[in-house]
């Protein structure tokens, strides 16, 4: 197969930035996706409805004219969100979900969450409401070796939580683990998972493939190559459970190539090409409209687009660098190719 003719995927986890850097990375989301999941880890964090629509408006100023791009956008939950700005997200049509941080588990998330088993109230308004609680899966007890704590949050956080609230919608994002996989499929129907391209396609050699490879570096972690195949197997499996969620997160080149490197990978402009050479690589690309534009909608109460993107099997040799306000950032691939790509839409 050499073209593929899609519904316009969903990009059901996505990192914007603000400013220059926002105008820099959200085009080529726009240019492909119909919508995305807007991560609300900015500093200060986004965690009051004025907030997050005051966010989608310099989103939508940022876009070019005519674009039907929408950004659905998520509140940052902290120990002081009450229960009424839930109902106000959980009543407004461009709030999707509320996204839960462990306090200092990855970029800009020491505002979250020190511990979520306190949170009970707010977990009953979003079950009783039907608003999606999006989790970074990882415990941050320094004892937990780095590649198990999404296992461990999974056991001892998460696990509990959907004990006290079986009706609570969760999305177990950027899942990296077979445990996170054995998880959502076991869970019940309110209970899914986002998929990242780079975790369906790298392990954890990866990130020491010539020396150490900082724009490798994301969080959760890359995983043992046993993972990735469970992620794989899940994403091609055809289940409503898994979809896609790029978590495409730009940094400027001297963020990652520092002493203390920045967590993330950015993947928006070969997003696609990536994925489709995950479901090629399976024998499975036939199925990957299902993964990349029927599931999320289905899983967050909303209609697949009404247009469609079509992929060709033709290399693109990816940049070196990319604009990034007054710095860069090195794109995943950066250099390399990507076998497959979208073809431009006609004017």
């Amino acid at each position: 197969m050499n073209r593929l003719v899609l519904r316009r995927p969903d990009d059901w986890h996505l990192h914007l930035r603000d400013g220059a850097g926002l105008a820099a990375v959200l085009p080529p989301t726009a240019d492909v996706f119909g919508r995305a999941l807007v991560m609300p880890n900015l500093v200060p964090p986004v965690t009051t409805v004025d907030a997050a629509l005051a966010y989608r408006d310099r989103i939508r100023a940022a876009l070019p004219a005519g674009s039907r791009f929408r950004p659905l956008m998520a509140l940052y939950l902290t120990e002081a969100t009450s229960p009424e700005t839930l109902e106000a997200a959980a009543a407004h049509p461009d709030i999707a979900a509320v996204k839960l941080y462990p306090a200092g588990a990855t970029t800009n998330s020491d505002a979250g969450v020190r511990d979520p088993s306190v949170l009970g109230e707010l977990y009953a308004v979003m079950e009783r409401t039907g608003l999606v609680l999006c989790v970074h899966g990882e415990v941050t007890d320094p004892h937990v070796d780095i590649f198990d704590r999404e296992a461990v949050f999974l056991e001892t956080v998460l696990a509990p939580i959907l004990e006290r609230h079986p009706g609570l919608r969760v999305v177990v994002e950027h899942a990296t683990t077979a445990q996170a996989v054995q998880f959502v499929r076991s869970a019940g129907d309110t209970v899914a998972a986002s998929l990242t391209a780079h975790h369906l396609l790298m392990s954890r050699n990866a990130l020491f493939e010539g020396g150490i490879r900082p724009h490798r570096y994301c969080l959760p972690i890359l995983k043992r190559e046993e993972h990735r195949i469970a992620l794989l197997e899940a994403a091609i499996s055809g289940s409503p459970k898994f979809f896609l969620g790029t978590d495409s997160a730009p940094h400027a080149r001297h963020r990652k190539e520092a002493a203390c490197g920045c967590a993330g990978m950015y993947t928006s402009p070969v997003a696609m090409g990536l994925y489709a050479e995950a479901f090629e690589n399976a024998g499975e690309i036939q199925r990957l409209e299902h993964f990349a534009s029927l599931a999320g909608p289905a899983f967050y109460g909303l209609p697949p687009n009404d247009d469609t993107i079509t992929l060709v099997r033709q290399e693109q040799v990816v940049p070196e660098t990319l604009p990034f306000g007054d710095d860069v950032i090195v794109p995943i691939r950066a250099g390399g190719v990507v076998r497959w790509r979208v073809e431009p839409a006609r004017s």
